[in-house]
């Protein structure tokens, strides 16, 4: 049996043609939509997911392509576009009764919840985004031996085929690396809760990386129309981040305040899985921010 977040309902959602989400939902309250990062599945928010649900509506989807949602093949370079991955989100919502809602994300579904934050301006009343910047600023900031540490990036953005059968090869050895490169508290990812994440990604190596493929082709494609049309986030932004600008030479607020004219920014110490690392700090800028405290 797979590890679910203790208290919480699960659902199988429709949210487009042939592409249903594996869904966790609990409590009452004003709605709050938490989207997961790589290499992991809704898992992530088990301890922020519950402590919000004591004063919130809280919805924990796997993300296409991810953990127990569906994994469509990609045919055409948009399924995995984050715009699309962002239309599945408004419809999951709106499936369970909830036409407005704060969005968080964290790594990858933080640049879903981008996404919605711009094509669905009138939806999503909240915006939070963990330890990511916007996909354009992200690649201007790689450059030299630094962009280094964004190896599986430019990875992944290769045709299909190589990345695929490389990491299909030792699926556990990859997302692994990240796991344990990137957790600043081992302790935070217990062995049940790692498993589980090592599970699902080795079921999902094509949809993992049609997902980060798409941050190189048309997601990047969005962003540039998007900013060259002048959108910007429209609602309250708080950003939680670790402090990559002083390794990698940028300052993350003024990058984020371009897209985000009501932006809180905050650096964190702990490492890049915060909800797990430090789900107390996350649970109370997330309520900060709904409270527009």
């Amino acid at each position: 049996m797979s590890p679910v977040i203790p208290g919480f309902t699960y659902h199988r959602v429709p949210v487009a043609d042939g592409v249903s989400l594996n869904a966790a939902v609990s409590g009452t309250g004003s709605p709050i939509v938490l989207l997961h990062g790589f290499p992991q599945t809704h898992l992530m928010w088990r301890h922020v997911a519950t402590d919000l649900a004591a004063d919130h509506t809280v919805i924990c989807p796997d993300l296409r392509g991810y953990g127990a949602s569906d994994k469509p093949a990609e045919t055409d370079g948009s399924g995995y576009a984050k715009r699309t991955m962002a239309a599945d989100i408004v419809a999951l919502a709106r499936a369970l009764g909830h036409d407005r809602f704060a969005l968080a994300g964290h790594d990858r579904g933080a640049l879903v919840a981008f996404r919605a934050g711009l094509d669905h301006p009138d939806t999503i009343t909240h915006l939070a985004c963990l330890d990511v910047l916007p996909t354009l600023d992200m690649w201007d900031a790689l450059h030299g031996v630094t962009a280094a540490v964004g190896f599986h990036l430019y990875l992944m953005a290769q045709p299909p085929g190589l990345p695929e059968e490389l990491i299909a090869a030792a699926p556990d050895a990859f997302f692994g690396h990240f796991l344990d490169l990137w957790t600043g508290d081992p302790q935070a990812i217990p062995a049940g809760i790692r498993t589980a994440y090592l599970d699902a990604c080795r079921a999902a190596v094509p949809s993992i990386v049609a997902d980060y493929r798409a941050s190189a082709g048309i997601d990047v494609t969005h962003d540039l129309a998007s900013r060259d049309s002048g959108d910007r986030l429209r609602m309250p932004v708080a950003v939680l981040q670790q402090d990559w600008g002083a390794a990698l030479g940028f300052d993350a607020a003024t990058l984020w305040s371009a897209w985000a004219p009501d932006l809180r920014h905050e650096t964190v110490t702990c490492g890049h899985f915060m909800a797990e690392e430090a789900p107390v700090v996350v649970a109370k800028s997330l309520r900060d921010l709904v409270a527009g405290r």
